[in-house]
């Protein structure tokens, strides 16, 4: 980003210059993720990142705090003072105090909840009882409610009073006496309305919510469905607890977006960036599934020791094995990549599994059959091959496009029946898989067609 070297750039001749005041007022005309873009380049520099730091407003010093990744506020927290920190962790939103407190070791938690007040600490305590992957673990109660008789004009008040120090306005909530969630209405409504006006009269009383329980994939979920701003959460009892706002349900989505990409290339997911991770972590990371896929890798050099005496009487047929073993775990993955993909946008629900395998075995049909004439050409024309052996060949790649296809479309429907991420059926799993197919198919055709 050329506007953030620039800014780099001058805020390191500044500092040298020791025109502090002049850093402080370049800071105040960029955005916090620009900020903590600077900051993150000063890493190995704690020292000089901590004075600069302190140059910052204190409100924009907490929204640049928590756009930093945890290992660059860790550093700062180490240099701060108690007072410092104290500030920080004063102006910082209730999920963003949360999620600092799950990403830091267990002595600096600590020093934070020392310094947060009494009333934060309870509420960063409650909210951590929830489970790391729930709603109520991502939420804030930070959020502007009114009971369904206030007026118009009593709301607008309220928000002036109570607006600064709630994560979003744009979207307030509606409740009964007893906190149930009633209602929702907009800050457009509200303003457009008369005075007199009350909130059961404009509100939206068709509530989409979701319980503190529920994952965070099923928030993402309604996140990328509705296209909300801010999503109320509730308890057992449909009572408001919080919400969760877009800029989280945003890291959340980016979050699963990296973890089924990782897992999809076999990779236990880490959560840290890769610069940032350590050889040795990432070894732990891929070893588990290099020495799963390497295991079951092994079946292939079972089944060619088994056919070795058929490959011996038909020696033109070993050119072929990769091709076959190719072009079965491509067009596996092709069908796990896209139902995968359905399933998590909530396009394809567990229901319509037979819709999909049969939809895959017409693309299988399409796509094996164009794959078998094209190679068979090309045997016959360029290879010179007897046309046996052609045919072998081709019915061969045609049977394996229609079984992987088949087998990718439906292994992540099973797994997601099972409980499991559907991402696990993806490459280079399903790539293994299907060559042990491909060949048990190649030799049992080459036996049946050439006697052997």
């Amino acid at each position: 980003m050329p506007g953030t070297i620039t800014f780099e750039k001058m805020i390191a001749q500044l500092f040298e210059e020791r025109k502090y005041a002049s850093v402080r007022d370049v800071f105040k005309t960029m955005n916090p993720a620009d900020i903590a873009a600077i900051f993150a380049g000063l890493e190995e520099e704690e020292t000089k990142s901590a004075a600069l730091f302190r140059l910052l407003p204190k409100e924009l010093a907490a929204e640049s705090f928590v756009e930093m990744d945890p290992d660059l506020q860790e550093g700062l927290i180490k240099k701060l003072t108690d007072q410092e920190l104290k500030q920080i962790i004063d102006e910082l939103y209730l999920d963003d105090a949360v999620e600092l407190v799950e990403e830091m070791p267990a002595n600096v938690v600590k020093r934070i909840l020392r310094q947060a007040d009494p009333e934060t600490r309870e509420m960063i305590n409650e909210m951590l009882k929830y489970p790391k992957d729930s709603a109520g673990s991502m939420m804030t109660n930070e959020f502007v409610y009114f009971r369904p008789h206030t007026t118009a004009a009593e709301a607008i008040a309220l928000i002036r009073k109570t607006g600064l120090d709630s994560e979003t306005i744009n979207i307030c909530y509606v409740t009964d006496t007893n906190s149930h969630l009633v209602g929702t209405v907009t800050i457009r409504r509200i303003l457009l309305a008369k005075d007199d006006e009350t909130m059961d009269n404009i509100m939206e009383s068709n509530v989409i919510s979701v319980h503190t329980l529920e994952d965070k994939e099923k928030v993402a979920e309604v996140f990328r469905k509705y296209t909300f701003i801010a999503l109320p959460v509730v308890d057992g009892e449909n009572r408001l607890v919080g919400i969760v706002t877009v800029d989280d349900a945003i890291d959340l989505i980016e979050e699963e977006a990296t973890e089924d990409i990782e897992i999809m290339a076999a990779i236990t997911p880490s959560g840290k960036p890769y610069l940032k991770t350590s050889a040795f972590s990432i070894w732990k990371s891929r070893i588990p599934w290099l020495l799963l896929l390497m295991i079951s890798a092994t079946f292939t050099g079972m089944i060619l020791n088994h056919f070795e005496d058929a490959l011996a009487a038909q020696i033109a047929l070993v050119a072929y094995i990769p091709m076959l073993m190719g072009a079965g775990g491509n067009s596996g993955s092709q069908a796990s990549t896209t139902v995968i993909r359905g399933l998590s946008l909530g396009e394809i629900e567990l229901r319509d599994v037979l819709r999909v395998i049969w939809k895959e075995v017409r693309v299988a049909f399409f796509c094996g059959v164009t794959m078998a004439a094209a190679n068979f050409l090309k045997m016959i024309f360029f290879d010179h091959v007897t046309t046996m052996v052609a045919m072998v060949v081709c019915i061969t790649l045609a049977l394996t496009v229609l079984f992987a296809k088949v087998i990718g479309a439906a292994l992540p429907i099973l797994s997601k029946k099972l409980g499991l991420d559907p991402a696990v059926m993806a490459s280079p799993f399903m790539t293994t898989f299907v060559d042990t197919l491909s060949l048990l198919i190649y030799f049992a055709t080459a036996s049946a067609l050439l006697q052997i």
